[in-house]
């Protein structure tokens, strides 16, 4: 029998990292050659979420692996579904309807309470690594449970924003091997950079470092500028809006939703911001000179 299948000896989890090794075949002005490549990996992730005996599955998602708790964490919160104070632990599954082999790929956040009792577990969020959350809360949901943006105090200058970019783009480790991941990037007021995540969807890779901050008790995030690659949607801003983000960044352009939100919550949304130059869609009176 082999050996794999028997349930004596039964197939270890393999957990797959954020990097793949293939083989490519490279041509150059008409030279060939063969080489080693690295791809950025795209698996899926189960979102659970129990409470007692109740157990439901919240979300399938396309993700880099890598920061899986971050994301699970940080995607319950961008939802309205559950803050730190209602999780009790994420780990990965290791219940019996889960083959080995895909154990690396299902989490677990256990609550404390009972599940929450919201129309979005009455079916499954299910996301790639392209678009957003598909059916995710409209801006009359949004308005339930989001408040406006405090206007603060946080000024931030036209210089250091012309600096976030290239400081995103040099503390993106991965993406320097794959040249595939999209990145979040936590900045201050006075562009040091605090925290980085990357993954091949921008949504996933904002839902870890919002995880990440959710877990070290820093929500929310009122202090700070936020800095992400590819176009603001509106999934990027609700998730911003949601970890209280005042000051959302972006090299490309954002979505008219994006700035509607902005605009209605009291959001600083920047786009198109490269080299020397940005457009300033909403919050202005953050942005000084």
């Amino acid at each position: 029998m082999n050996e794999g299948l028997d349930p004596r000896h039964p197939v270890p989890a393999r957990r797959p990292g954020p990097s793949t090794r293939t083989r490519v075949r490279e041509v150059t002005g008409g030279v060939v050659r063969d080489r080693r490549d690295d791809l950025a990996t795209e698996e899926p992730l189960e979102i659970r979420v129990q409470s007692g005996g109740a157990r439901r599955t919240v979300a399938i998602t396309m993700r880099t692996p890598g920061a899986d708790f971050e994301l699970a964490a940080g995607f319950l919160s961008g939802e309205g579904l559950a803050g730190r104070a209602e999780i009790a632990s994420i780990a990965y599954c290791t219940d019996e309807d889960v083959a080995p082999e895909a154990r690396y790929n299902t989490v677990t956040v256990r609550l404390r309470g009972p599940l929450p009792d919201l129309p979005s577990l009455d079916r499954h969020f299910v996301t790639s690594s392209a678009c957003g959350v598909c059916g995710s809360a409209s801006l009359d949901a949004l308005r339930d449970r989001c408040a406006p943006l405090p206007a603060g105090d946080l000024r931030v200058s036209p210089q250091i924003l012309y600096a976030l970019p290239g400081r995103l783009r040099q503390a993106q480790g991965v993406f320097g091997k794959t040249g595939g991941l999209h990145a979040a990037g936590l900045f201050t007021p006075e562009g040091d950079l605090v925290a980085l995540r990357e993954d091949v969807g921008r949504h996933n890779a904002l839902d870890k470092l919002v995880g990440w901050a959710l877990m070290n008790g820093m929500t929310p995030l009122t202090g700070h500028v936020l800095m992400v690659s590819g176009r603001t949607s509106y999934e990027i801003t609700q998730k911003a809006l949601s970890a209280g983000v005042p000051v959302v960044c972006a090299v490309s352009a954002p979505s008219s939703l994006a700035v509607d939100l902005a605009r209605e919550f009291g959001m600083t949304l920047v786009g198109f911001l490269r080299e020397e130059r940005f457009n300033l869609y909403a919050g202005a009176e953050r942005v000084t000179g």
